[in-house]
Formats: structure tokens, sequence, C-alpha cells
């Protein structure tokens, strides 16, 4: 035990005492700030739980049990508002955090479509309008609306790709997987990089879970390519009745664990952020040279 932890304990029992004894609200408000210093400090609910228990073990030594259990009961209820307080302001920040997720997703799902349908409806007459004006023309002025025409089919290709980084629409109509493999293939004709995925996910998971994957995968990808120099990356989706695993692993140079790039850096904080909104949690496992495998797991509710 830390002497700091031993400060605590004999502040804890002398405010418990007090309360036993006189009944005070003053008494309360004391143990209500001590416990708010402690979770300041990085003490959690376990740690005040075996607080209490060592000063009521003693107090119970000195006095009758069923009397000072009754006055600690209210006490250790009070000493613990502070961490249900934390807790529901975190639930709470969830909450808004996977909403935002939402709107943002409702965003990009329609400046996607904005640019794949609208854009290509526009490109589409262009087209139309270009090879009525090249049929009236002399052959050499004709050779140059060919090479005018060919930028805008490399635009409407590069718009077309945009509107899937956006969001794919593969992804509303078949699922995780598939836009998985989509995704795979856009990034290795672009990079070279070699991709594989790997999974079945049976029935359609939730939107928001979905989504929430595939855009953490996403980010692994740009990871893999931007920092990690990777030449190949596996992507693995295993599900179980109490949750999903997306596992995402490169061949790349590796980082330091516990370097300050783990949270700025390589994005990870934005996917932990948004697997917290949705209860899961990120493991990191990496070493310099050895490459890197992210593991997102996501609980599954039935």
């Amino acid at each position: 035990m830390t002497a700091d932890t031993k400060e605590l304990d004999k502040r804890y029992l002398e405010i418990l005492h007090e309360y036993v004894e006189s009944g005070s609200e003053a008494s309360l408000s004391r143990g209500y700030d001590l416990a708010r210093r402690a979770l300041v400090d990085g003490r959690g609910v376990l740690d005040m739980a075996a607080m209490h228990h060592r000063a009521l073990r003693r107090l119970i030594a000195k006095r009758s049990a069923s009397a000072v259990v009754a006055s600690a009961e209210r006490f250790f209820v009070e000493c613990l508002s502070p961490f249900e307080m934390s807790h529901r302001g975190a639930q709470e920040g969830a909450r808004a955090l996977r909403h935002l997720n939402e709107v943002l997703e409702g965003e990009l799902k329609r400046m996607a479509h904005a640019l794949h349908d609208e854009a290509g409806q526009l490109l589409a007459t262009v087209h139309i309008a270009m090879a009525d004006m090249v049929n009236g023309l002399p052959p050499s002025a004709q050779a140059r609306f060919v090479e005018v025409e060919s930028l805008f089919r490399q635009v409407e290709v590069e718009l077309r790709n945009l509107s899937h980084e956006l969001r794919p629409t593969v992804l509303d109509n078949l699922g995780l997987v598939p836009a998985l493999e989509c995704l795979a293939e856009r990034v290795a004709k672009r990079t070279g990089l070699q991709l594989s995925v790997a999974g079945k996910m049976g029935e359609r998971l939730p939107a928001t879970i979905e989504t929430a994957l595939y855009r953490i995968v996403q980010e692994a990808v740009n990871n893999a390519v931007k920092h990690a120099h990777a030449r190949s990356v596996c992507i693995d989706i295993q599900r179980t009745r109490r949750k999903i695993r997306c596992a995402i692993s490169d061949d790349g140079i590796g980082f330091d664990a516990v370097g300050p790039a783990v949270g700025h850096g390589l994005g990870l904080s934005g996917i932990r952020e948004r697997l917290s909104s949705l209860g899961g949690s990120l493991s990191v496992i990496t070493a310099l040279q050895h490459g890197t495998t992210l593991l997102a797991d996501i609980p599954l509710k039935h």
C-alpha cells in the first residue's frame, strides 16, 4: 500500500467515524469532496470499495456492527456519487458522439449521391453535346475534341471514386464484408498495397456498427499506406454471439506502442472514440520493424 493510499484511508476513516457518530450533513459533504478528489487522482470504484471495507472493518471492531453498517451504507453511497456522475457523463458523451457520427455519415451519404448522380448526369449531358459538335467539325478539330472528351471521362472516373470514398453504396446495399472487399480493391489499384479480407457476417449488423467498422478499417489502411510503409494488410472479421472483432494487420515498420504517436499521429484516438461511442475497445499490438495489428471489439446486444 502506497503512502498516498494510507493517507487517503486515514482521512476516509476519520470522516466515516465522524458521520457514524454525528450523522451530520457536513460529514457527508466532506466524504463527497474526498471521493471527488480520489476520482481526479485516478481512483476507481473498486478502490473506493476496498477503502470503505477497510474502514468499516476497523469501526466494527470497536462498536456494534448493526449501528455502524446502517450509517456507513449511506455514507458510502454518498462517496460513490462523483463516480456515478462521471459514469453518466461518459455515457451521455458517448451518445452525443454516436449521434454526431450518424449525422456526419448522413451528410457524407448525401454528398456522395450528389457527386455520383447529379454530377454524373451533367457529365453525360456534356458528352452528348460534345458528340453533336464533333460531327460538324473538320478531322483536325475532331482530334482535339477527342482529347477533351478523354479528360472529361477521367473527371467522371475520379468523381465516381470520390463518391465511393465518401460513402460506398455497397455498404448500404450488401453489407460490411463486400464493402471492405471493394475498399481493398480500390486501395490496391491506387497504391499497389496487397490487401485481403476474410470473414463472414451472417445476418446484417446494425448500420451504426457496419459504418464504424468500415471507417476504422479505412483509417487503418490509410495509416498502413502513409505511415507504416506496409506491403500488405490483412483484414479479418470474426463474429460471435456476444461481440464482433475486426483485426487489421500490416507488415509495416511498426511503432513505439507507448510513444505519443499512439494517441495522435496515427489517428488512433479517433478510432478509439468511434469505438467508445458503441461501447467497444481498441487493442494495439506493435513493435518497431515488426508490423502492427489493431483489434477493434464491439459488443453485440441481443
